[in-house]
């Protein structure tokens, strides 16, 4: 399995920014899915996720913001990050919402918000 992650840039403040994650070797409709951050010194926090049937949520930080999608088809899954905050700055990382169904987290796709 892996998780390949991308779309992260240098954006000044109020920009907007797509990641996608492409998921190979499971069927990305059978996980519930999430984009997870890590900013430098802190630790990962889940930003939002996405059951399988559709189910999604948001750390409160980032609520109406941001918006979550996947893809099936595509094996895809992204996150559209609009209004971005020097705050927001972080690797971002895709994997299943459950630990107990999180594979390797990959080297995840950099996002600076910076003027």
């Amino acid at each position: 399995v892996q998780l390949q992650a991308s779309g992260g840039g240098l954006v000044q403040p109020g920009g907007s920014l797509r990641l996608s994650c492409v998921v190979s070797g499971i069927q990305l409709r059978l996980r519930d899915m999430a984009w997870y951050r890590q900013a430098p010194g802190k630790e990962r926090e889940l930003v939002a996720s996405m059951t399988r049937v559709g189910g999604i949520n948001y750390v409160d930080s980032v609520k109406g913001r941001f918006t979550i999608s996947r893809d099936n088809a595509k094996n895809t899954l992204y996150l559209q990050m609009n209004n971005l905050r020097p705050e927001d700055s972080a690797i971002y990382y895709c994997n299943a919402m459950s630990p107990m169904r999180q594979v390797s987290w990959g080297q995840g796709t950099l996002v600076t918000v910076s003027s």
